[in-house]
């Protein structure tokens, strides 16, 4: 479904895992920051919500949106953190730039969950104009940090039916 159509912040909760022990890593691109610190906000707030403890929550700012794949790497390679959270937003301009480092960093950060075998979450947005990130960003559409965060709790809990023992 297009986000368009669809509220970023709902999404079903039922049978979310406790992540009261769970550590989490959020990356914030200071590129666009107006909208990067909404994300951030949307998905700390929901990690809050959903039982996660602030001191298990850390965060790390990188300049712009390319460089979540590698500090995403660093965070995912501590054994203290369970789940990154990759948070930025590359706004459509006049050039193709942003199809470059778009595919980029969904690529990166792919590659970094499965090197890691940890939940790595693209909370990327990468909207036309200005007006569709801040929509997405706690706008008419929702908070893209939320659902980040809520994708990244249940991605830990399935990870832990897989590899629990029946």
């Amino acid at each position: 479904m297009a986000s368009d159509l669809k509220n970023l912040s709902v999404f079903s909760t039922d049978a979310l895992p406790n992540i009261t022990h769970r550590r989490f890593g959020i990356l914030v691109s200071e590129w666009n920051t107006e909208v990067t610190e909404a994300l951030f906000e949307g998905a700390y707030q929901t990690l809050l919500t959903h039982g996660a403890k602030a001191e298990n929550i850390i965060r790390g700012n990188v300049p712009g949106s390319y460089e979540l794949s590698l500090a995403s790497q660093w965070f995912a390679q501590r054994d203290d953190i369970d789940a990154v959270i990759a948070l930025g937003c590359v706004i459509q301009g006049e050039t193709k730039h942003n199809d470059y480092i778009n595919h980029a960093v969904a690529q990166g950060l792919t590659n970094v969950s499965l090197k890691t075998g940890k939940p790595v979450i693209f909370g990327v947005l990468t909207p036309n104009d200005q007006q569709q990130a801040i929509d997405r960003a706690g706008g008419k559409h929702g908070n893209k940090g939320d659902e980040a965060a809520i994708t990244a709790i249940k991605m830990l809990g399935l990870q832990q039916q897989v590899y629990s023992k029946f």
